[in-house]
């Protein structure tokens, strides 16, 4: 494009200074030894009329003479402002040429150099524009641009990362039942069952957990594209309180941190088993792996809704966190090097408010407090 513009600027100035010379030249094609010989003849012709007396023709002469003189002395000045008009022919074009591409086609080759950075996987080098330029909000755009997909690429990135968390989290999960159902069968190997209903109760657990693996693995592949729509519910009508004893006995696996406080209520609401299942056990993982305390559980009764407390004993979560706790992904700033997906909570959230009910979070001077509270039915 450039080499272009310069030849094009070179033809038109040769155009200008051939066109010039043409005039120029064509003002001195009269010799000016002619001229002078003109004008001596005329002289001598108009001296010999004076001497004959013939005075009207010596000024008609006269006049003549003096308008030839005037019209060689104009072609002459003409002439010589030929070369200054082709000197300011030519400045017009090179400034003219100049301006185009300055203004106009260096701007454009930018662009293009830029554009074929971006399309080779370069994102890195910013495109300074000027706004004053004849390309400045389209440059401005184009920047923009870059930035955007550079914000794409890095969001991609992280969600990828988060995707391999989460799936590596959940995978880890899948062992705790695995090595529950390890220990109970060799239990039953080493004939630990000395009676029926130890016997059963070993089965019993067994059948859960295997149960419980089935689930994380169906869980495995919804996390991997981080898609919680896809978790299906079927609630069914539950008394909740004698249910939530079964599920914590089961969570707490004769560990001893849990200290479940059996209410002298009872409470229907419509749930799905599995799911809250899963709910509670996020929220006791969370204050096992976190709090590292005793973990308090009890229930409430407030109006027609019935409230589960789970209370730890730990550092709770900073104020600054908790607006964004339950977000996806999102882990609070005290978590330290504990390994996490950050989905924990927003499960618990997303589970309790599918069921009707929602989710609150109290810190007290020591400890976390997790409230789920679901509405009851008669």
């Amino acid at each position: 494009m450039k080499n272009k513009l310069i030849f094009v600027t070179v033809l038109f100035s040769l155009a200008a200074i051939l066109v010039s010379g043409g005039f120029y030249m064509s003002s001195k094609i009269v010799d000016p030894e002619d001229e002078r010989s003109a004008y001596i003849v005329d002289l001598n012709e108009i001296s010999r009329l004076i001497e004959n007396g013939e005075h009207d023709t010596v000024n008609a002469k006269i006049d003549a003479l003096q308008e030839n003189m005037r019209k060689a002395e104009s072609q002459q000045s003409g002439a010589s402002a030929i070369p200054i008009l082709c000197g300011v022919s030519v400045l017009f074009f090179v400034t003219a040429f100049g301006y185009i591409y300055f203004a106009i086609l260096r701007p454009f080759e930018r662009m293009k150099d830029f554009a074929a950075k971006i399309s080779s996987g370069d994102f890195d080098i910013p495109l300074k524009y000027e706004r004053s330029n004849y390309f400045g909000e389209f440059t401005w755009a184009f920047d923009n641009m870059r930035n955007e997909i550079t914000k794409s690429r890095a969001s991609e990135k992280e969600a990828i990362e988060n995707n391999k968390t989460v799936i590596a989290t959940l995978s880890h999960d899948i062992k705790t039942p695995i090595a529950s159902i390890r220990a109970y069968v060799e239990g039953l190997s080493a004939n630990m069952d000395s009676s029926y209903e130890k016997r059963e109760k070993y089965l019993s657990v067994i059948t859960k957990k295997c149960d419980e693996v089935s689930r994380l693995t169906n869980d495995l592949f919804l996390h991997s594209v981080s898609d919680l729509d896809k978790l299906k519910l079927a609630p069914e009508r539950i008394e909740l309180c004698a249910f939530t004893e079964s599920v914590i006995n089961e969570i707490a696996a004769e560990r001893g941190d849990i200290i479940f406080k059996k209410p002298d209520l009872t409470a229907f609401v419509s749930a799905d088993k599995n799911r809250f299942t899963q709910a509670c056990e996020n929220i006791v993982n969370n204050a096992r792996k976190y709090a590292k305390t005793e973990i308090e559980v009890f229930f409430t009764k407030e109006d027609d809704d019935i409230v589960l407390h789970f209370r730890d004993h730990g550092e709770g979560i900073p104020d600054e966190n908790m607006p964004f706790i339950f977000d996806k992904f999102y882990r609070g700033s005290n978590c330290g090097n504990e390994q996490g997906s950050g989905l924990g909570l927003y499960i618990v959230k997303y589970i309790t408010e599918k069921m009707g009910g929602k989710v609150l979070l109290q810190n007290h001077d020591r400890g976390l407090e997790v409230k789920i509270i679901l509405p009851t039915t008669e």
